[in-house]
């Protein structure tokens, strides 16, 4: 694309059009200020960040509960976007094996260009819907899947093909964006869209855009796990103790739950393999972990349920 060429002066008014890409003349000598209240500034702009959030409250629960119904049916989680909207969606992806103990399998995060495009830019990736299909063609995606496409724009081809593609194999859709009438939301069955306004750096959406991104899909992923059933109240009872501090954070949580001693904590979490779960049911209800066991697949994983089971 050049200069000259149709295409790129399409592609610099849509761009003008964009809030996020929107230049501030009351911050053109930034660069001159003291550093401290270039801080006040950055502060005082992310502080408007989770009132936008909050406009689009109805939008995400909404979202939300269509995906927990996939996923409830053995469906995945996939999110599918370009520079930071990708990173963000890998990163989230990636905390929850470990939060909710999910295989990695269930909640994956796609970025226009591959792994390696996490932390060098790959050219041009994102300009192109066709690798968005190909990648999601990689995985299998079928129609119990969710696929959420992330740009702050709303108008980037790989977020925007992700879902297109998706869509059209009956998979559900989400378009997460940071401007008001995107092709994305568009494209999607469920469109949530963020309008932070323009950034302290033009066209920087790492910044507001970013963090607003990063909010969305923190109650995308963990209000669907809880509708999944994988906390019990606010308690990560799924957790996966992979370290030293989960481990003492998994001796906490069956604590909390129970209000049990610590010599009984320690024998239900070594009767179940450290597994917080049955551990809390072990305490509660009185049985052996085999029945733990069994009550919580019967209830598909859900404890309050295996409770009610247990009587």
């Amino acid at each position: 694309m050049t200069p000259a060429s149709p295409a790129y002066r399409e592609l610099r008014d849509q761009l003008a059009t964009l809030t996020t890409e929107a230049f501030r003349p009351d911050l053109a000598e930034i660069d001159r200020l003291p550093t401290a209240e270039i801080a006040r500034l950055m502060n005082a702009e992310d502080r408007t960040v989770p009132e936008a959030v909050a406009g689009q409250l109805s939008a995400i629960a909404s979202a939300v509960d269509a995906a927990a119904e996939r996923m409830a049916r053995g469906g995945r989680l996939i999110y599918a976007g370009a520079g930071t909207a990708g990173r963000m969606g890998t990163m989230d992806a990636s905390e929850c094996p470990p939060t909710f103990n999910t295989d990695p399998s269930r909640v994956v995060g796609l970025i226009a260009g591959g792994p390696a495009a996490f932390v060098t830019a790959v050219e041009g990736a994102e300009d192109r819907k066709d690798l968005a299909a190909k990648d999601l063609e990689d995985i299998a995606l079928g129609p119990e899947d969710t696929v959420v496409g992330i740009s702050a724009s709303g108008r980037t081809p790989y977020a925007v093909g992700a879902v297109e593609y998706a869509r059209g194999l009956g998979a559900l859709t989400i378009g997460l964006s940071c401007n008001a009438g995107s092709p994305l939301a568009a494209a999607a069955d469920h469109g949530i869209e963020v309008v932070v306004g323009p950034e302290l750096l033009s066209g920087s959406t790492r910044l507001k855009a970013g963090t607003a991104q990063k909010l969305v899909l923190n109650m995308i992923s963990t209000i669907t796990m809880i509708r999944l059933g994988k906390t019990y109240g606010n308690l990560m009872v799924d957790l996966r103790a992979s370290n030293d501090k989960l481990r003492a954070r998994s001796r906490r949580i069956v604590s909390y739950a129970t209000g049990a001693t610590d010599e009984d904590v320690e024998a239900a979490l070594e009767a179940t393999g450290g597994e917080v779960k049955p551990a809390i049911l072990t305490l509660l209800a009185d049985i052996d972990a085999p029945t733990a066991e069994k009550l919580l697949a019967e209830s598909g994983g859900h404890l309050r349920d295996a409770l009610g089971a247990a009587g």
